[in-house]
């Protein structure tokens, strides 16, 4: 039985539950949301002071105990300076700051350049970049290294390490024949003006030197279900991609057939659910569009590249498959410049992109080269390249979906 006393503090508590749910709603609304609910606000910071020196192309992980790693390259300049050296800094689990840049790399008298990274089936940390031979992007190895215990403080020790070595099938024929394909959809008077330039390239796509030389990271690997590894690569000196993959945790690796578009780099792969795997690259070229390209078999063979609805002015991207199926794009959202970061995500695997939000929206400055996880604890994890006119940094942003969720909607 319900007496007076008792109706009287039912209606008190009652009133009071209303009340916090109404404040828990405000709050919400404004951005905020308890760790509980995860973290719908943006929380961003620099790796690392501003630095005078070339700091840029980072890759991240979470290591097992939760900490994170940050890798990015640190010198003088790129390709063509040779005290270039791979670095890293490390986040503690709990920590608001990033330890002191410690060098993770160096190759005397050759430049490090390009990271990317991953924490494998054994949960080893993995990484690689691609070492410089000649001073020309033409020139490069993609080396690694691994550890079997990365964490701790500085550098991670390394146990194991070499160079990925890609004896691809002769390309050439079917590369020509692509580009006089796209040759033949350009203006008559733009060719001719190239004339040089693309006579240059077909002796170049005729060459084993060239087809087996240049292949270099930038977007971390993807592991597929059985356990084979694909590591993104790309030639600068044909603009377009490959797959190095491996099927025995990357003790050997061999290439796959290449994705040709002539502007086409630096690929990012997302896979669906009935395993079809889309590559999101930079446009290196006219189009000003992210490009695409699908494999229906696991990444050794790839159809044509095409264009997406996204805008790319010529800067690298990338991605991640949250763990609700969800898709998550980073990439400069312009046609012209790097100083709007965006993030967008996809809810039908990347057929159409329904949220889009910015990380970094100025004036001046660039915000590029972008690498980007998600957590065990859910929270989004993006680190990129962070110019402007004081310096140059690594910057650090963590949010969930639900943050990106409150921006544009298409």
């Amino acid at each position: 039985m319900i007496t007076k006393h008792n109706r009287t503090r039912l209606q008190q508590n009652l009133s009071l539950m209303t009340k916090a749910t109404v404040l828990l709603a405000m709050f919400v609304a404004a951005g905020g949301v308890p760790s509980a609910f995860g973290q719908s606000t943006l929380t961003s910071e620099l790796v690392f002071p501003l630095d005078q020196r070339h700091n840029h192309a980072p890759g991240i992980v979470e290591l097992e105990n939760g900490e994170l790693l940050v890798s990015w390259y640190r010198g003088s300049g790129e390709r063509k300076a040779d005290d270039v050296a791979v670095y890293g800094a490390r986040k503690p689990v709990g920590s608001k700051t990033w330890s002191d840049p410690f060098r993770m790399v160096d190759t005397p008298g050759f430049p490090d350049c390009n990271t990317c990274m991953m924490i494998d089936r054994h949960n080893r940390l993995c990484l690689y970049w691609p070492v410089i031979i000649a001073n020309t992007w033409e020139s490069c190895l993609t080396f690694y290294k691994v550890s079997d215990q990365p964490t701790g403080k500085g550098s991670p020790e390394w146990s194991d390490g070499g160079v990925i070595l890609l004896k691809p099938e002769d390309f050439g024929p079917k590369a020509i024949q692509v580009l006089d394909e796209e040759i033949a959809k350009l203006p008559t008077q733009l060719a001719d003006a190239y004339s040089t330039e693309l006579s240059d390239l077909r002796e170049l796509l005729t060459q084993k030197l060239y087809q087996r030389l240049g292949w270099q990271p930038r977007c971390k690997p993807t592991v597929l279900p059985s356990g084979r590894i694909l590591l993104p690569l790309y030639s600068d000196t044909y603009s377009i991609c490959i797959m190095a993959i491996s099927d025995d945790d990357g003790a050997h690796w061999y290439a796959s057939k290449p994705l040709i578009g002539f502007g086409n780099i630096q690929p990012a792969v997302l896979r669906r659910d009935d395993g079809t795997l889309i590559a999101y690259m930079r446009e290196n070229g006219p189009r000003k569009h992210i490009r695409v390209c699908e494999s229906k078999d696991d990444g050794i063979t790839w159809g044509p590249v095409t264009e997406s609805v996204l805008v790319n002015p010529g800067s690298g991207l990338d991605g991640v498959r949250l763990k609700n199926g969800h898709w998550l794009l980073v990439y400069n959202d312009t046609q012209k410049g790097r100083n709007s970061l965006a993030v967008s995500i996809s809810t039908d695997e990347g057929r159409s992109w329904k949220w889009t939000r910015h990380l970094e929206r100025q004036e001046e400055g660039s915000y590029h080269y972008p690498a980007v996880i998600q957590g065990s604890d859910g929270t989004i994890h993006v680190v990129y390249s962070y110019f402007v006119t004081g310096g140059k940094s690594m910057k650090h942003a963590s949010f969930d979906e639900a943050w990106v969720q409150q921006g544009k909607k298409d």
